[in-house]
């Protein structure tokens, strides 16, 4: 009979079963040798008091098989346990180790289905990268930091106006819930660019403490919870803020924008250069709506609020505000729907 008889095995790689473990462990090995030290004790023991106590009858007799025996089970039972009791960590580290592969897989996959959108999409991203290389030769430079106006401290300057009612107002709350809300100050410059580039870490009590003082202003909430919602799903596709390295633009481009420009104007803006970045955000604004909405939605509030914030910022706020993660995400964002061109 050939060689190629023999039957061929798949591997499987992490997904394999483990090797199943031999028949005899070192737990069936104690289990034996606790056994044996019984048994021997009994029949130390026994015989002794056998001899003294003579004929005892059938209810004796079972009464003292039962003694031997019952220890013994017991210690196999104990054993049986403690075997099974292993299996099943060793199954429980194998499952996350599996489910980490997974999800790893996952995200390659994504990555590898972002690439392979149309050509033309790609081609536009490349007209964006020249248009803003074109636009940063043109005066674009590095980041400057000119003369401030006011003199108010940005820890108690009030970072956006009080918001007016208007078509994005909220429903009307409660008249104490309401109440509370007016007495309470405008977040100030400081703690609203802290708020917009969130807690750090689980340990960060400081930004925990900007980020709730944000959210309770009714001038950056919006904002705030819409940057949350496209941080988060951008992380879906594996793209975070901190891994990118934008080009700085001088605020005059920030100032620019503020007051309603639009275009190759502030191109300068769109200083992210993350390829893979931009590719995947792009493939997941033309197949995912949510995803779509909740990018359009985060521009719009970020329009709306740095209007309001570049009124009573100083320059070197400004270059503070562009470093976080949401204007960051703004950058991004804002090169795929085509704001910078």
């Amino acid at each position: 009979m050939s060689d190629d008889s023999k039957p061929t095995t798949l591997d499987l790689g992490l997904y394999a079963r483990g090797e199943p473990e031999g028949r005899i462990t070192l737990v069936e090995i104690v289990a034996a040798i606790l056994s044996l030290i019984w048994l021997a004790a009994v029949v130390v023991f026994g015989f002794r008091g056998d001899a003294a106590e003579g004929s005892a009858g059938i209810a004796g007799m079972v009464l003292s098989v039962l003694a031997v025996l019952l220890p013994v089970a017991l210690i196999w039972v104990a054993a049986m346990a403690a075997r099974t009791a292993r299996a099943l960590r060793h199954e429980a580290t194998r499952l996350q180790a599996s489910i980490d592969a997974m999800r790893a897989s996952y995200v390659e996959q994504q990555q590898k289905q972002a690439f392979d959108i149309r050509p033309d999409l790609v081609r536009k991203l490349d007209e964006l990268v020249a248009n803003q290389e074109a636009a940063a030769a043109a005066g674009a430079g590095p980041a400057t930091f000119t003369s401030m106006r006011s003199t108010t401290p940005a820890e108690t300057r009030a970072a956006v106006a009080p918001l007016d009612d208007g078509e994005d107002t909220p429903q009307p709350a409660l008249a104490l819930a309401m109440a509370q809300n007016t007495d309470r100050e405008p977040i100030s410059v400081a703690d609203f660019i802290k708020a917009l580039n969130f807690p750090e870490n689980e340990h960060d009590k400081e930004g925990f403490r900007t980020l709730r003082r944000a959210l309770e202003d009714r001038g950056t909430e919006r904002l705030i919870r819409a940057s949350q919602d496209v941080l988060t799903l951008l992380s879906q596709d594996g793209i975070y803020m901190d891994d990118l390295r934008p080009d700085r633009s001088r605020p005059e481009f920030w100032r620019r924008f503020a007051q309603g420009e639009r275009g190759r104007a502030i191109a300068a803006l769109g200083g992210i250069h993350d390829r893979s970045s931009l590719v995947l955000a792009a493939g997941r604004m033309k197949k995912d709506p949510v995803f779509r909405d909740a990018a359009h939605h985060f521009l719009r509030h970020f329009d709306r609020t740095f209007m309001e914030f570049e009124k009573n910022a100083s320059d070197e706020e400004i270059a503070r505000l562009a470093d976080t993660r949401t204007a960051r995400a703004f950058m991004l964002l804002g090169r795929v729907t085509g704001t910078f061109d």
